[in-house]
């Protein structure tokens, strides 16, 4: 659910490094039911790069039992989903940097709109009382 249930999160862009390097990231991820599914949040990664463990840092147990898709309309994306009886996992992986597309952008003026409807919505029916935001209920 988008603000105002929720704080939006954005995943930070990686630029291309100029001397054509890479960057190594490694994400935190939830399993729920013994299942993780979705994006990974960079894009361009090289699959063969692509470890899990249930710790950080290429600690505890190797997973080894997970998929990674690459979305025909964007290949530049990768879809894993990963099989483990643990709560967490860490996911290592290589990229070279992110593509920044219109989803991207239209994700953050959306947010920024709801945000700005937020604001207007306190304005109207609400009290600013210099420190934060009182509702009355109409």
């Amino acid at each position: 659910m988008p603000y105002p249930d929720q704080i939006d999160q954005f995943t930070e862009k990686l630029n291309k490094k100029s001397d054509g390097s890479v960057y190594t990231v490694e994400e935190e991820l939830p399993i729920n039911g013994g299942v993780y599914q979705g994006f990974l949040g960079h894009d361009n990664i090289t699959n063969s790069t692509i470890r899990v463990y249930t710790g950080p840092q290429f600690t505890g147990i190797p997973v080894t039992n997970f998929i990674v898709s690459i979305p025909s309309e964007t290949p530049w994306k990768r879809s894993i989903k990963i099989f483990a009886q643990t709560e967490t996992v860490y996911v290592t992986y290589e990229t070279p940097g992110d593509m920044v597309e219109a989803e991207d952008v239209n994700n953050l003026q959306d947010s920024l709109i709801r945000t700005q409807a937020e604001i207007e919505r306190y304005k109207a029916t609400g009290i600013i009382d210099g420190g934060g935001f009182i509702r009355e209920e109409v």
